[in-house]
Order: C-alpha cells, then structure tokens, then sequence
C-alpha cells in the first residue's frame, strides 16, 4: 500500500509539472514587453517599447499591433485597459507621458506630462475602473506620485510624498511594484509600493518598513509584490537582475495575521521581476531566469521554464495567465 501510495503521489506531481508549461503564442516582434493587462479570459493587451501596443480578443490567438502615432520612439513599460476598447499606456521619460485610447488603439490622446528634469515614471495601477496611482522615480527625494479619479482622463500631482533614501528607488520591471485597492463603501484606497536599489522597503499607506529583500546595489531590491485581499498574504519578489541566476533573497513572504516576513523553505529560481497570485495558494513569478510556480503560497517555488519573461499577470476576471518579454514574446500558462 505504502508503494503503491507513492507511486500514485509520484505520478500526481509528475502530471502537475508537465500540465504547467508556457504556450508560447507569439514573438519575434520589435519591441520589449513590459507592460500586461488581462482585461478577461479574452480581451488581453500589451505594451513595450518602439512605440507599440498589442491587442489579442481572442485569448491570444490572434494579435493587432499598434504603432502610436508621434511615439514612435517611446518606452510604454505600463499598460491598464478596461475593456476592448480603453486603455492608458505609460511613456516612462522625456518628457514622461500618459496616453489613453477609447477607440481600441486607433487613437491616442495625451492625459498627462510632466518634463521635470529627472522624471521617470515606473508603473501605474488602479483600485477600481474610476481610481488609479502612478509612481515615478523621487524628486528632490521624495516619491514621485500622481493619482485620477476619473479613469485616467485627468491626473493631480500628491505634493506631500513619502522621502526615499539616498539611492534607493523604482524598478520600471514589469509595472507591478505598484498596488492600489478602492473601497467603494468608505470611498478610501490603500496603497502599497515596493522600492528597490540600495534600500528597499515595503511602504503600507503612510508606513514604510525595511524588506529582507537583496539590496545595497543599483541592480538589487524588490521589483513586484502580489497580495491575495482574501488570505491577507503579500508576497515580493526581486533580486539582482545583473546577476539573474543568483537566487539568494530574491522573495519574501507576509502575512497580515502574523504581522511578520518569513523567507521561503525554497525560493523561485534566479532574478523575479513579477509575481502574481493565480488563486489563494498557487502563484506564478516569472523573470529574466525563466518562470517558476508555487503551489502553496510562495513557500516552495519549482522552475517550470527557462523562458525569460517580465510580466506575467491573470486576468481581472478568469483564469487565464499570460506573459510577456522580450522580442515581442508573449506566452499562456497551460494549468
């Protein structure tokens, strides 16, 4: 019994493992993905630089991609959509831009600039479809932050800011070092934003709190944090993406219950750049290194692929996992 018992756990893990593979579903396009939204299981939109947008309507079947006029030269590192027709895309510097469609990309209008010397936005997100936040490198050392309440159509600039140290900033990695949450019964959002470079802390709202995340260098620190609202769980990645096979502190876990950071038994393999919960025990990061799944919450972490990705993210409604990088790469989980 005990063999057979052993035999059948084996056989269960090995199917696990061969059933979580990446589909790759396109690449070889000019552009550097870094910016993913998953609007649902179909509507799917990505960003990169050389100017260009893509958008899929059919899970990733097919792909329309957009040259956007006037910028064909920008960085668009973040994207949030809403639908199939609306969308903000995020031009990091010089000057930093917004950009929203409402016209499925054949359009663009600009929403927001600022060409203050040494802007570099890093990443949005939004708490609801009206409420939103978008984080850029410190100015006169302080957190560059913007917020709209109104779909991105409009942004105010947050005069009072948290202070950064000396060296310590954002990674534009993959636009998810940002987390917004509305509650639309009080009206009031919470905020959470992970730094990285020679310091790199967690900031809670209004409290900031050191991450033992690998830091100290400009290479290092946190790139992405995933929370789970149901569990009360924070998990953060990152790293050394100059070293990208090094695993050592690259993730750190939370829970709100215990009010504490633990490390993993095992952590995911190599430099992470983005994490995301795909339910409230299994989760996906993924990064220069290749991909890696937990299966129970960030404890133990298996290399299901060496592909270099660096952004994965799931739907707002679904289930679908999609990923994007490099040379126009976008990939489906298979779980």
């Amino acid at each position: 019994m005990a063999k057979l018992f052993f035999f059948l756990t084996t056989l269960f893990f090995s199917f696990t493992i061969s059933a979580q593979q990446i589909e790759l579903l396109s690449e070889n396009h000019q552009t550097s993905l870094r910016g993913l939204c998953v609007v649902n299981d179909n509507i799917v939109w990505v960003s990169g630089n050389n100017g260009q947008v893509g958008k899929s309507l059919d899970a990733g079947k097919t792909w329309q991609w957009i040259t956007v006029k006037n910028f064909e030269k920008s960085d668009f590192r973040d994207i949030e959509a809403f639908d199939e027709k609306k969308a903000l895309i995020m031009a990091v510097s010089e000057p930093a831009y917004i950009l929203k469609t409402v016209d499925g990309g054949e359009h663009w209008n600009v929403v927001f600039t600022d060409s203050t010397r040494g802007m570099f936005l890093d990443a949005m997100d939004f708490g609801d479809d009206a409420h939103g936040v978008v984080i850029g490198d410190p100015i006169n050392g302080k957190i560059f932050l913007a917020h709209t309440e109104t779909q991105g159509d409009s942004w105010t600039i947050d005069k009072e800011t948290f202070n950064m140290a000396d060296g310590e900033t954002f990674f534009a990695a993959s636009g998810t070092n940002v987390k917004m949450f509305w509650d639309k019964k009080v009206n009031i959002g919470d905020l959470f934003l992970v730094t990285g470079g020679k310091k790199s802390r967690i900031f809670a709202n209004d409290t900031p709190r050191d991450l033992n995340i690998i830091h100290g260098a400009t290479s290092q620190g946190a790139n992405s944090i995933a929370i789970d609202t149901a569990t009360g769980k924070f998990i953060i990645v990152g790293g050394d993406f100059s070293k990208d096979s090094i695993s050592k502190d690259n993730c750190t876990l939370f829970s709100v219950r215990r009010n504490a950071f633990e490390k993993p038994l095992k952590p995911p393999y190599g430099y992470k750049s983005c994490v995301e919960f795909i339910t409230s025990t299994r989760v996906i990061s993924c990064g220069t290194s290749g991909v890696d799944i937990s299966e129970n919450g960030g404890k133990n972490w298996r290399h299901i692929s060496p592909l270099s990705f660096h952004v994965c993210k799931r739907g707002k409604t679904g289930k679908n996992v999609f990923l994007a990088g490099i040379n126009g790469k976008i990939g489906h989980l298979n779980w």
